[in-house]
């Protein structure tokens, strides 16, 4: 880019006679006519006008003048359909000319042309929202010239996105492409993206991932573009975003992407745990704070993880699309944080630099500055999963959760993710928050125990578990968690993992679980099947009373089971109760209650087994009750004569499709997506001084 001697000065730059005639012919003052004499020259195109008729200068000197995009968009929200048509060549006309300074290499002309095209594409649009009988690309550009103006444009975007141009520019490009993307309330209904399929900048988007000094600054935006073109029309045609971003295996693009993500997901975590309850001392101090804060807090917090929507959907369509991308998920790094923790929550920078996985944390500095330890994508998403999940009342908290636990569904069901998930060699620290509640006091925890991930993901799962019990459960949140739980235990039993954990948090959350749903069965049964949630329940123990010979740790484990189920064996009697009632009667849940029936076939045979073994041992041992140590010495002693049934398809689940079951789910999340972009980019606050201060600091090109 040449570094031209500009200033903002060129943009009161004298138009020429006739011109200047046009401007002052309302007969308002010199004076006023200088200072508005842009709106002069919109109104002139507005009432269908041709102010550039016999001046070959018209164009280079309008585009010096600053852009008032709000008066071009009032102005279309005015004009009724019929008045729009009888300005599309004057629409036509302008949008092909803003195009064409694309390409004069002039900062000031390229930032004006572009807020030019954002507030023409705005106006119509938002005015095609309301009147549905005409074209919004006929009226915008003209069909005859719609392929070769857009491909036009998409070849300046590209040339200047990869080439060696001011960053806030770029920045101002990729603000332009989210409006283009972000129009319409229905992605799939945004005619304009047709061409930005046929015309891609998709290579320009993976170029600025791969950058180390242009991700930080531009790689969200750059993410959320490509994030919302892989949703135009996903469903039904062939899509090259989708095709290109599942074959990508361009690892320092990877990377970048994963480190995108990170960065901003690390920041939420900051600022949850700067102002989380950990940081409160007493139940009045609590209160006070939560009152206090409940109404602004309770607004940003919720703008805060509506805006990582976004961000999570972009993990989610990498790790769907894309198998490279479990490498970049894992790939861990030692981020940099600062020597002096400040007041308030800032920025996360960029990482200091990424080095292959090791088997350690990461060595300590000197003894002045914190420690650092080894994390990666995965750690940092676990830990945000853990405040969203805290709290699913909201419809936005729960699409959030629900989202997280379906990118959970994908990380699971991932031979490649378990192996390292479960790699003793690579152990990590992840600091699950938990949410207080009236059965217990949580303790922060400022050092988590180094460990494979696997077993992180078991204690996330687990406090979903516990701490969602209520009348208004979250059924399918629920679902997804214990689907999540079986196909870690596929994954174990199908290679033979012996994963150190303490099953007992596990098993006992799962008993724990089914009390409640019998307790609230009246309430629940009218929500959901909630068969087929106990059936699940029941199908994990049956996983490990079938298997667990294969990846429990030790035999103690195996014993440790089935003392849990004598224990408790008055839940699975009332559960085997419930169901019978069901299946006796003609109702939508007889047939899935008959399945728990079954499924609960060996836990019974267990039951039934050693209850009278440790009831006869006692009695023959004077004994009223018997300690766990007594009650597994009877266990150890009658293994040899319990029968039990082999059951089939236990170490088996329904792979995670999309379509049909979550395509509802993620077509209203991608409305809401849109609808936050569109407000977000409402008003590019990118303007000339920005850009120019940076041309003035960048070499001159030879």
């Amino acid at each position: 880019m040449t570094n031209a001697n500009m200033s903002l000065d060129n943009q009161t730059t004298p138009l020429d006679k006739k011109t200047h005639a046009l401007l002052l012919r309302k007969g308002s003052s010199n004076k006023m006519a200088l200072k508005e004499k842009i709106v002069q020259i919109y109104e002139a195109f507005f009432q269908g006008e041709d102010p550039s008729a016999g001046n070959v200068n018209f164009w280079d000197e309008l585009f010096l003048l600053k852009v008032n995009t709000s008066y071009i968009e009032v102005e279309c929200e005015k004009l009724t359909g019929e008045g729009l048509l009888a300005l599309k060549d004057n629409f036509n006309l302008m949008f092909e000319k803003s195009v064409e300074v694309l390409k004069q290499d002039n900062p000031i002309r390229t930032v004006n042309a572009v807020h030019t095209l954002s507030a023409l594409v705005r106006g119509i649009y938002k005015k095609s929202l309301k009147d549905h009988g005409f074209d919004v690309i006929n009226i915008l550009i003209g069909f005859d010239n719609a392929e070769a103006v857009i491909g036009s444009l998409v070849e300046s975007i590209n040339h200047m996105l990869c080439g060696d141009y001011p960053t806030a520019l770029k920045q101002l490009l990729l603000k332009f492409l989210l409006v283009l993307a972000s129009v319409t309330d229905n992605i799939s209904q945004n005619t304009l993206l047709e061409y930005i399929l046929i015309n891609s900048v998709y290579e320009s988007l993976i170029q600025i991932l791969g950058s180390p000094l242009l991700r930080q600054p531009l790689g969200v935006d750059a993410i959320l573009v490509l994030t919302l073109l892989v949703q135009y029309r996903k469903y039904e045609s062939a899509n090259p975003y989708i095709v290109k971003l599942s074959i990508l295996d361009d690892e320092l693009a990877l990377t970048g992407y994963a480190e995108v993500v990170s960065i901003a997901l690390s920041d939420f975590n900051r600022d949850y745990k700067t102002k989380g309850p950990d940081q409160q001392s007493g139940w009045f101090s609590t209160l006070a704070n939560m009152v206090g804060n409940m109404f602004v807090g309770e607004e940003k917090e919720m703008e805060a993880v509506k805006a990582n929507d976004s961000l999570l959907l972009a993990l989610y369509e990498a790790l769907h699309l894309n198998r490279n991308f479990i490498t970049a998920l894992t790939h861990a790094h030692t981020p940099s944080i600062p020597s002096t923790p400040p007041s308030s929550p800032t920025p996360n920078s960029s990482p200091a630099g990424d080095h292959p996985v090791n088997t350690q944390e990461a060595a300590p500095p000197p003894s002045t500055e914190p420690v650092h330890q080894t994390t990666n994508l995965l750690v940092t998403f676990l830990e945000y999963t853990s405040i969203v999940i805290q709290d699913t009342k909201e419809e936005a908290r729960y699409n959030n959760a629900r989202l997280c636990l379906i990118i959970m569904t994908c990380i699971a069901e991932d031979q490649y993710a378990n192996s390292l998930m479960h790699d003793i060699n690579m152990n990590f620290r992840v600091p699950l928050q938990r949410l207080p509640m009236r059965h217990r006091k949580v303790k922060f925890e400022a050092s988590p125990p180094s460990r494979p991930l696997a077993g992180a993901v078991l204690d996330l799962m687990v406090e979903f578990i516990m701490s969602h019990m209520m009348k208004s459960m979250p059924l399918e949140l629920y679902t997804k968690c214990l689907g999540i739980c079986h196909r870690i235990l596929c994954y174990q039993k199908r290679c033979r993992v012996r994963l150190q954990y303490p099953w007992k948090n596990l098993w006992t959350a799962l008993i724990n679980l089914l009390k409640f749903i019998l307790s609230h069965e009246n309430h629940l049964v009218k929500k959901s099947n909630i068969f087929h949630l106990c059936s699940k329940i029941v199908n994990i123990f049956n996983l490990f009373i079938t298997y667990g010979d294969t990846f429990l740790p030790n035999p103690n484990s195996y014993d440790e089971l089935y003392y849990e189920l004598i224990r408790m064996h008055q839940v699975f009697d009332n559960l085997y109760s419930m169901a019978l009632r069901y299946t006796t009667s003609e109702g939508e849940h007889k047939e899935s209650a008959a399945r728990l029936i079954n499924h609960l076939v060996n836990i019974r045979a267990i039951v039934n087994h050693f209850t009278p073994k440790v009831d006869s041992w006692a009695a023959n041992n004077h004994l009223s009750s018997l300690t766990e140590e007594q009650v597994l010495e009877v266990v150890k002693a009658s293994y040899d004569t319990l029968t039990l049934k082999l059951q089939d398809s236990l170490d088996q689940y329904e792979r995670y499709a999309e379509k049909p079951r979550e395509a509802p789910f993620f077509t209203q999340l991608v409305r809401s997506i849109l609808l936050t972009v569109r407000k977000s980019v409402a008003d590019i606050n990118i303007d000339q001084h920005m850009i120019l201060q940076e041309v003035s600091t960048m070499p001159p090109t030879p």
